[in-house]
């Protein structure tokens, strides 16, 4: 844990705690809320092979999900951490212009 905490600059523990309960408030809330957009959208697992159906749901997990963890992280009080996580994030994957430096 301590490795952890000096690679993400986190002071205490009571910190990581907060961030690992993002993590996972943000990951099933978006899975939450990439169903009903799925079904809007009529992109039904049934009607689509699977071969296009979990990549066009990743494509719309992915967004939902980088917009979620900001407002969660904001809500636990951690927008900060998770504003540089994202940016680096986006930059890794090769999203720099959509982000400031």
């Amino acid at each position: 844990m301590e490795r952890l905490k000096e690679k993400w600059g986190i002071t205490s523990n009571f910190q990581l705690v907060i961030i690992f309960i993002v993590f996972s408030v943000t990951g099933s809330l978006s899975l939450l809320v990439s169903g009903p957009l799925l079904d809007f959208l009529c992109i039904k697992q049934d009607l689509f092979s699977p071969y296009i159906f979990w990549p066009l749901r990743i494509l719309i997990v992915f967004p939902i999900y980088q917009l979620l963890i900001l407002i969660v992280g904001t809500l636990f009080g951690q927008f900060n951490f998770f504003w540089s996580f994202e940016k680096k994030m986006l930059s890794r994957i090769g999203l720099k212009k959509f982000i400031e430096k």
